[in-house]
């Protein structure tokens, strides 16, 4: 098998398996009623990720040795902050990672 007859069966089944999970909840869930712990989980788990991806992101700051975390809690604070205004995530996801990257290579040498 070449290379490209196996990225395309690749790209296939994985389309597939997308299409397949995107799907799944309207064939369960045909009567339009959802169970309430479902309807939980949406409620929590978006927050609970959010969450997670903050301790994340915070886990290898150092505190101890220059810069203190300055650089990431600056961007951090700067993204929640974008968020806050414009209720915006993607453009709240590209100032903090501008923001960062410009902390990081121009400010905090």
């Amino acid at each position: 098998m070449s290379r490209d007859t196996h990225t395309a069966i690749l790209i296939l089944i994985m389309s597939l398996g997308t299409i397949f999970m995107r799907a799944l909840p309207f064939v369960i869930f045909r009567d339009g009623k959802t169970p309430s712990y479902i309807t939980y989980l949406g409620d929590a788990l978006p927050s609970a990720a959010i969450a997670m991806l903050v301790v994340y992101c915070f886990k290898g700051v150092n505190l101890t040795a220059y810069p203190f975390g300055a650089p990431e809690f600056i961007a951090g604070g700067l993204t929640a902050l974008s968020y806050i205004l414009k209720k915006n995530t993607l453009l709240s996801i590209i100032v903090g990672t501008f923001c960062y990257m410009l902390l990081l290579q121009k400010v905090f040498i």
